[in-house]
This record gives structure tokens, sequence and C-alpha cells, in this order.
């Protein structure tokens, strides 16, 4: 069962969804979970605090929901090939991103970062997360000897933002209703390896 913050948080997602988070008020959400909007107000003080919850509310709801579990780097070994152990970290990403509610979230988030600070402020902490997860797990990597990967933080920091594009670009081929003809993130991961694997 949702508490009020959450309910808060959904129904601003729902109205933002349908009109876009810059035509989406206070009175809009307030009516729209049944409550007054000095009430609203004694949760959240303005619109831009609940779309900062809600990155964070809808984020965590989505890893529950899929069991994404960060990789466990103790396990790692130079049996697991290199494009296993990634196929894995970007599975659990996307994962993560498709989830109906974090899809449609940044569905809203992606469409306003352009014009709205708080939009692009989510987008770079998003992504800022995702590089800081993969420079971890490449340092894992590094020192356990399954890849050789040279200045790690620059690749890391090349694959992630790889990566992002590429589920960001999956993620419009879904909204415009084109089916892809290749995994181009399989292709990406294979190519990488052919690079980066020790032999």
């Amino acid at each position: 069962m949702r508490n009020r913050k959450d309910e808060i948080v959904y129904a601003t997602l729902e109205l933002a969804a349908e009109n876009g988070l810059r035509s989406v008020s206070m009175q809009q959400i307030a009516s729209k979970v049944g409550i007054t909007k000095a009430s609203l107000y004694n949760h959240f003080a303005s619109k831009e605090d609940i779309v900062d919850a809600m990155y964070e509310v809808i984020r965590n709801a989505s890893k529950e929901k899929n069991q994404t579990e960060p990789l466990d780097y103790d396990r790692l070994t130079p049996d697991i090939p290199l494009a296993v152990i990634l196929g894995s970290a970007v599975s659990s990403y996307r994962k993560l991103v498709n989830d109906p509610e974090m899809f449609c979230f940044y569905k809203v988030i992606m469409s306003e970062r352009a014009i709205n600070p708080a939009a692009a402020e989510i987008m770079v902490r998003e992504t800022q997360t995702m590089i800081h997860a993969t420079k971890t797990l490449f340092y894992a990597l590094q020192v356990k000897g399954i890849a050789d990967l040279g200045n790690v933080d620059a690749v890391a920091f090349s694959f992630a933002m790889t990566a992002h594009s590429i589920i960001d670009y999956e993620c419009d081929l879904r909204h415009a209703g084109i089916e892809s003809e290749k995994d181009l993130m399989q292709e990406y991961i294979d190519e990488f390896c052919r690079i980066y694997a020790k032999a």
C-alpha cells in the first residue's frame, strides 16, 4: 500500500504522461489524489520537489519489483566470459528502465529535459549513477584479470555512454512502434569484448 507521498508522486506521473509535466499544476495533483492544495503543500513545497521525489520513488520501486541486484564482484573470475558479465550488467539496467512505470517516467523526463532544469538534473543524476556503476565494475574486471582496459575511467565512461545511447535509441524505436532488426547492444558488447577481453 502506498503512503500519501507516493500517491502524490504516482498521480503526478500519471498527469504528466497524459499532458506533459509543464501543464500539470499543484491543484490538478491535489485533485487527482483527493486532497486539498494546502494539504499537498504539507507534503511537497513545489512541483519540482515532487519531480525530484518521483525519481527516487519510482526508481527504487522498479529496482525492487524487478529484483535488480548489484553484481557480486567477489564472484567474478576469469572463467566467466567478459561478454556474459557485461550482458548481465546491461540486462539488469534494461529491466529497470523498461519497467512500465520507470519507462513512463523516462518518457516524461526526457521530453522535458531541454526546457526544464529539474528534469535535466534528474537525467544527469541517472547518467552519473550509470557511469559510476560501470567504473566500479570495470575496475573489478581489470583487477581480476578478466579484461585489459588500459585507462579504466575513460573506457568505462565510453561504455556507459554508448550503452545509455543504445537504450535511449531502443526506447525511441519502441515509442515510435518501429522494430529493430538487430540486437545493437549485443553487437556492441561483442565488439567491445573483441577489443578488451583478456585472451
